[in-house]
């Protein structure tokens, strides 16, 4: 099969590598149909982080089953599942809590399971998806989705569940006014989520045209270029001499975590998802004198699943509008320049073998 490889910094190449097999009766093997780039990829991809050495990538996929060991009973050959970022056993107390992503028997895409097992990354052609029943979530009534509904499903698999995390830890809900920072796809998800939850004003950050656009069409009713003090004058001069109940943080720099907290008002709600790229630690000074409560970090999309998918079929929601680029497989390294540069939101790849 073809797979992503990180080999170090801006290195990306897609190889040939072993089809995946069964090794445990939890196993499945999931061919998949579209796969994307996520932004926390971009950290290795850029050398904020290290690659020690060459690794598959990808943690974002939607496929269709292709065989399951003798254990598994939530999916079978033929379904057509979304897989989220986090693989989990669905059994252990964190993940009955609805914290999959602390699973006490957590393998990581791209790396190896608990018994030492190797985890394909999912962007490529084939994946191994270990502890089946806990991660994979069928698509009930679909088997070959138009690229729009592909889009949406393959949000699920993260940045539409992560944004969702955000407003929910931020408190969103009816009358409640939010700003968002962040305007990549899991910032403009975010967006999305607080439309959803009945947020009354939501002011998205955004110095670029083409999300904003995708910002109004997802909820948001102003939109704010300004940065830093600028930024909260401007959110309270929106909110009529007051700051936002609700504030998303999407992005995970020192910079962006400033901006939220300037944003929130005495009292309000920060809920953050951007996966720290150091530097973002939280002034303690800043939330006493405040009374700001704070929640997030990663998300557990696996627990949002479920009724995000239902929403996603219903048509009540389409997320998938953050894909303004699709590649095949082997442009890997081109999604990923396209959003290191700035030039793509998010690129969705499609492995060629999905369609023979």
């Amino acid at each position: 099969m073809r797979a992503t490889i990180i080999h170090g910094t801006r290195d990306i190449r897609v190889e040939d590598r072993p089809d995946p097999e069964i090794h445990t009766p939890d196993d499945a093997i999931v061919r998949v149909t579209a796969a994307c780039v996520c932004g926390s990829d971009l950290w290795p991809y850029r050398g904020v982080r290290s690659t020690e050495k060459p690794r598959a990538i990808g943690h974002e996929f939607v496929g269709v089953v292709e065989a399951v060991g003798e254990g598994v009973t939530t999916v079978k050959v033929g379904d057509l599942v979304v897989a989220p970022w986090a693989v989990s056993c669905g059994e252990c107390p964190p993940c009955r809590n609805g914290v999959q992503v602390a699973c006490e028997h957590r393998a990581a895409w791209g790396g190896a399971d608990e018994l030492g097992f190797h985890v394909d990354g999912g962007q490529g052609e084939l994946v191994r998806v270990p502890m089946a029943d806990g991660t994979l979530v069928p698509v009930p009534g679909v088997s070959e989705p138009d690229e729009p509904l592909l889009k949406s499903l393959l949000t699920l698999s993260d940045v539409m569940g992560t944004g969702h995390h955000a407003a929910v830890a931020a408190h969103v809900g009816p009358g409640r006014s939010v700003v968002v920072v962040g305007d990549g796809a899991v910032g403009l998800c975010g967006v999305l989520a607080a439309k959803r939850l009945g947020a009354e004003r939501i002011i998205a950050m955004s110095r670029h045209e083409d999300r904003a656009e995708i910002a109004r069409k997802f909820g948001a009713t102003d939109v704010v270029a300004e940065r830093g003090e600028a930024a909260a004058d401007k959110v309270r001069e929106l909110l009529g001499g007051v700051l936002a109940d609700s504030v998303l943080e999407c992005v995970g720099t020192a910079e962006s975590m400033d901006q939220a907290l300037r944003c929130t008002r005495p009292g309000g709600s920060l809920g953050f998802v951007g996966v720290p790229a150091g530097g973002a630690e939280l002034p303690i000074g800043v939330l006493f004198s405040k009374n700001i409560s704070v929640g997030g970090g990663a998300a557990s999309t696996r627990a949002y699943l479920p009724e995000l998918l239902d929403d996603v079929l219903a048509g009540a929601i389409e997320p998938g509008l953050v894909f303004d680029s699709v590649l095949p497989l082997e442009e890997a390294a081109e999604a990923y320049a396209a959003m290191d540069e700035r030039r793509a939101i998010k690129v969705m790849l499609l492995p060629e073998r999905a369609g023979r």
